[in-house]
């Protein structure tokens, strides 16, 4: 489980967030939405310790990881898997060695047992056949695949994953959601997922949480999202339902 308790940041003169606070628990895929500047992607920096608030807290399964020794941090990104909104492939790299890259830096396994355990990984999405293919060569939705399997390689409790269907087709876009959903249920993973998509909140959203300029406005689930009485979570589904329309025309 992770908890968020009272997360402040700010740059400069500028508020970001302010007191955020909520719950992510295992098994559950949990949406953090909300439009462009008002802090979704600050709030998961803060969660995976890019960014520091300057007040708050962030528990995972109690041990605070922006006030624990190192050993603790070190311990905690150790369960974490990140899927990073461009992919952040490795140009240079095949796809089996892009997937093998966190077990190269953080394990002391065999080369054996990391190509054993990247293919187990690729095969788990779907793309044991492009291991040997390189980033260049496979499309943007196998690229989000890809990410992925190397962000689920170390076996992490917690999964982020920031934007994962920008710049998809709506059926690639749809597929990566419901890959996202697998790997949570299966593995019971605590998965947290920036998104503005309206699929996504409809369709794999078993917890969602608003954000409009750095707050949190409104939490609920898929069920319950288009029952809110909030004035700008209303207009702000309104909107992606229009732009989901004219782009399926």
């Amino acid at each position: 489980m992770i908890e968020i308790k009272n997360i402040h940041k700010t740059f400069g003169d500028r508020t970001i967030l302010e007191g955020v606070s909520g719950t992510f628990q295992p098994g559950d895929t949990s949406l953090i939405i909300g439009g462009s500047g008002t802090g979704k992607s600050v709030l998961l920096k803060c969660m995976i310790g890019l960014i520091q608030p300057e007040q708050g807290q962030v528990l995972y399964n109690g041990r605070d990881f922006l006030t624990g020794d190192e050993d603790t941090q070190k311990a905690i990104r150790r369960e974490m898997g990140v899927l990073f909104q461009g992919g952040a492939l490795f140009d240079s790299k095949t796809v089996r060695e892009n997937v093998r890259f966190p077990l190269d830096m953080l394990t002391e396994m065999s080369s054996a047992e990391k190509n054993e355990r990247a293919d187990f990984c690729l095969q788990r999405v779907g793309l044991e056949a492009a291991a040997e293919r390189m980033p260049s060569e496979i499309s943007g939705g196998m690229k989000k695949r890809v990410g992925i399997a190397r962000a689920i390689v170390m076996n992490p409790k917690y999964l982020f994953c920031d934007e994962p269907n920008s710049g998809l087709d709506p059926l690639t876009a749809i597929k990566i959601d419901e890959l996202i959903k697998e790997i949570t249920d299966e593995f019971r993973i605590t998965t947290v997922v920036i998104t503005h998509d309206m699929n996504s909140m409809l369709e794999i959203g078993e917890k969602i949480m608003f954000l409009y300029r750095g707050r949190k406005l409104w939490e609920g689930t898929s069920e319950t999202i288009t029952q809110s009485h909030v004035k700008e979570l209303n207009e702000f589904i309104y909107a992606n339902k229009l732009l989901r329309d004219t782009t399926q025309e």
